[in-house]
């Protein structure tokens, strides 16, 4: 995610490094680049010079302090103003009502059927909700059948209003048996078309008007940079929307409709999608963001992450069994099946300041534990429960069995073992100490 950006405006920021002082001419050079950098990543170019102008007025009015040196100065005023730039705060949805409706509308392909079962997914598990999901989309094939596929997978009911061929109906009647069942919030999801059309725009408007939305969200594909920008104030002119989604971040994306979008049709940005797991959803937040195209990483929303998939008495139960030292594979497979539902791994990895840059080279995707996985499947549950029977005899086995090397088996007991010795001591003493003094940290960066 922003990659590109990101090492480009480290490669501008290079020029102040090793400066005495912010001058007229090294902000002049350093902020070329920054343009330079900003337009590359496809962001509008009078929202591009905008934006170095505010920062050049700022920097030259900066009086440096003698314990920050000039470079830091300018990451941190190129930050504060990315965050500006996207919105600043966090904006939360609308989902009072009774029941509340959402509507979703976007282009074909933006991604607006998926995105609407992830929202139906994050309202059910984070803010206890019974969504009804609309089969709003009567032209594209395989449309209604894809929401009640993804339906099914988080449980959540599908209303497509059998036979009928008319959206509007679709979605008055769905609200009917939301009323009726007592389902809240109802999320319709619109059709879309390969480009804005009369018709299409006509039939979204008499949705609107009929069911009176509480919230319409705009679903732009992040992939089309400033075309999806140009799209957004297109629909916002005729619906006027509440909020933007930011689908496919995880893609080759530059970038140029999360920085550019709000300046253009002044609403907030309120969810960015990566992948297509129904947990890959996330609410924006600017100054988060700021952190990460600047690779300062996110620890608060990797902490939130890891807060999504904590379970009080399974930890419990866990550290019991790390003080007697009888943590085990089946331990460790739970582990890591908690870390593929916090999402990505290499998304995860940029949220560790200093790791995603490291990483980015990396080929690293949701299949990247499929090794071991296999592996721990081909132990035995003796062997699962006890590792210390693990002898030469077996390790050739489980290799047989799982389709990889001795090599790979006895890689992956020495990183058990390694685990099990880090969590240990994480439970203990000094562990005990830093767990702490970590958690301590990332409610600091939360505050501020």
């Amino acid at each position: 995610m922003f990659e590109n950006l990101s090492d480009k405006l480290e490669q501008s920021f290079r020029l102040l490094k090793g400066q005495g002082r912010i001058t007229e001419i090294n902000v002049a050079e350093t902020l070329k680049d920054v343009r330079r950098a900003l337009l590359d990543a496809d962001v509008n170019f009078k929202i591009a010079k905008q934006f170095t102008d505010q920062v050049k007025e700022e920097a030259l009015g900066q009086k440096i302090l003698t314990a920050v040196k000039p470079g830091e100065m300018m990451v941190k005023i190129v930050h504060d103003h990315l965050a500006e730039l996207m919105g600043g705060e966090s904006v939360e949805i609308n989902i009072k009502g009774q029941p509340a409706v959402i509507l979703i509308a976007g282009l074909q392909g933006s991604g607006k059927t998926t995105f609407s079962g992830k929202l139906a997914y994050l309202l059910k598990a984070k803010k206890g909700r019974q969504p009804l999901l609309v089969a709003g989309d009567v032209y594209r094939p395989a449309a209604i059948d894809q929401l009640k596929v993804l339906g099914e997978q988080i449980s959540v009911p599908v209303y497509s209003g059998e036979g009928n061929m008319n959206p509007v109906k679709i979605a008055v009647s769905a609200i009917r048996e939301a009323r009726h069942k007592g389902y809240n919030p109802v999320i319709i999801d619109t059709a879309g078309r390969l480009a804005i059309d009369e018709q299409m725009m006509k039939e979204i408007s008499s949705i609107k008007e009929a069911v009176s939305p509480h919230e319409i969200l705009f679903v732009v594909d992040s992939m089309t940079g400033q075309d999806a920008v140009n799209t957004a104030k297109e629909f916002n002119n005729r619906l006027d929307f509440d909020g933007v989604v930011l689908t496919k971040l995880d893609g080759d994306t530059r970038g140029g409709a999360a920085l550019s979008i709000r300046s253009v049709v002044d609403k907030p940005i309120k969810f960015v999608s990566t992948g297509e797991k129904m947990e890959a959803l996330d609410v924006f937040y600017p100054k988060r963001m700021a952190d990460r195209i600047l690779g300062m990483g996110d620890i608060v929303s990797l902490v939130e992450k890891a807060q999504e998939q904590y379970d009080q008495e399974e930890a419990r139960k866990l550290q019991k069994k790390l003080a007697k030292n009888q943590f085990d594979f089946n331990d460790f497979l739970s582990q890591i099946q908690q870390i593929k539902k916090m999402g990505n791994i290499k998304d995860l990895a940029s949220m560790i300041p200093g790791v995603g840059k490291a990483m980015k080279d990396l080929d690293m995707d949701d299949d990247a534990f499929r090794g071991i996985e296999a592996i721990i499947h081909s132990m035995t549950p003796e062997e699962r429960n006890n590792p210390s029977i693990l002898n030469g005899t077996r390790r050739k086995r489980i290799a047989d069995g799982s389709g990889t090397s001795v090599t790979e088996v006895n890689r992956l007991v020495r990183q058990f073992d390694e685990t099990r010795r880090m969590m240990r001591m994480m439970t203990t003493g000094k562990g005990k100490n830093l767990a702490r003094m970590m958690n301590q940290q990332a409610m600091k960066n939360g505050m501020r």
